[in-house]
């Protein structure tokens, strides 16, 4: 029988700010007794516990977005400059999910410069980056609410989107490459291009004016990716006005031959950045031993009684289970 080193082991990489803006929203208006709002606080710890019981994962981590504006804000103003400012009954939430994350000494990543998914990239990285054979055999998992993660997924990194309701899992909430496809018609390594073609509204990338989803779909479905796309043009030297290639013609080519500079500065802001300054310790995010005493002292602080039940038994009732069953 293989021992544990041997088995797959699953890491799971929570996106922490793509969940905490997700329950803030289908949790609002949840308050304390005293009116705090809590809501933030609640559906991310709904959503962590979830996680826990249902990916079973050894190692866990969770990333969060850095105040300071990101290499992207630089390269283009416009970046996620649509996005409302943040509600003012947010920030203390964010404090309190990060000191729920840390009584389950589950390590917390946040660096200036990048944004969350960007550290979940990199660390994606390392993991499929370490030699065939290394134990342990890790499989990741990426747990967010953002289609941005989809360009990451591969025979070893899902991506697993909970409910907005209920963070139940189901077959279509965790997505392979097929998954992928089949959400959003084109494969994990076209995601980056399908935004360059059709923009992204949520962070305000324009794409090219003009170009929908179906459209963006449709070139890369024929030409698979960006670059193709105008290499077409370019070799086969096809003219506004004059060209007869069964695609690239009329009003599209005209929209493609005006927006190309706008499609290479937006494939470069929907890319995850892979290559952030940080290293993963693997041994460090192993999920072992929690400070429930803490936990519990925040749940009944918060109100959050029906989370109770969901907590997973700490180190002395894992030995007494042992030592009983």
């Amino acid at each position: 029988m293989a021992n544990d080193s041997q088995k797959q082991q699953v890491l799971v990489l929570i996106d922490g700010h793509a969940l905490i803006y997700r329950a803030f929203h289908a949790f609002q208006d949840l308050t304390t007794p005293d009116g705090t709002p809590v809501s933030a606080v609640y559906g991310f710890c709904r959503i962590l516990l979830t996680v826990i019981k249902e990916l079973d994962p050894q190692y866990i981590l969770v990333t969060f977005d850095h105040a300071k504006p990101t290499f992207r804000h630089a390269e283009y103003l416009g970046y996620k400059a649509n996005r409302e400012e943040m509600p003012a009954e947010l920030p203390p939430q964010i404090e309190k999910i990060k000191e729920v994350v840390t009584a389950f000494n589950i390590p917390q990543f946040e660096l200036p410069g990048y944004e969350a998914d960007d550290l979940i990239g990199t660390i994606v990285r390392q993991v499929e980056m370490r030699p065939v054979g290394s134990q342990p055999d890790v499989r990741t998992i990426i747990v967010t609410g953002d289609r941005d993660a989809f360009q990451l997924v591969s025979d070893r990194t899902h991506v697993w989107m909970p409910g907005r309701s209920k963070p139940v899992r189901t077959i279509d909430t965790e997505y392979d490459a097929a998954g992928v496809v089949k959400k959003m018609g084109v494969r994990p390594d076209q995601i980056v291009d399908l935004k360059a073609l059709m923009g992204d509204a949520s962070d305000n990338i324009p794409g090219i004016v003009g170009i929908g989803e179906k459209t963006a779909v449709k070139l890369l479905q024929e030409f698979g990716t960006l670059e193709n796309i105008y290499k077409t043009i370019q070799e086969q030297n096809l003219m506004i006005g004059s060209s007869t290639h069964p695609i690239l013609k009329g009003s599209l080519l005209k929209k493609l031959a005006e927006g190309h500079e706008d499609a290479l500065l937006s494939q470069r802001l929907a890319k995850i950045d892979q290559e952030s300054p940080i290293t993963l310790e693997l041994e460090q995010c192993r999920l072992a031993a929690y400070r429930k005493e803490d936990v519990l002292k925040i749940f009944e602080e918060l109100g959050f009684k029906s989370l109770l039940h969901s907590l997973p038994a700490d180190e002395f009732e894992q030995a007494v289970q042992g030592a009983l069953f």
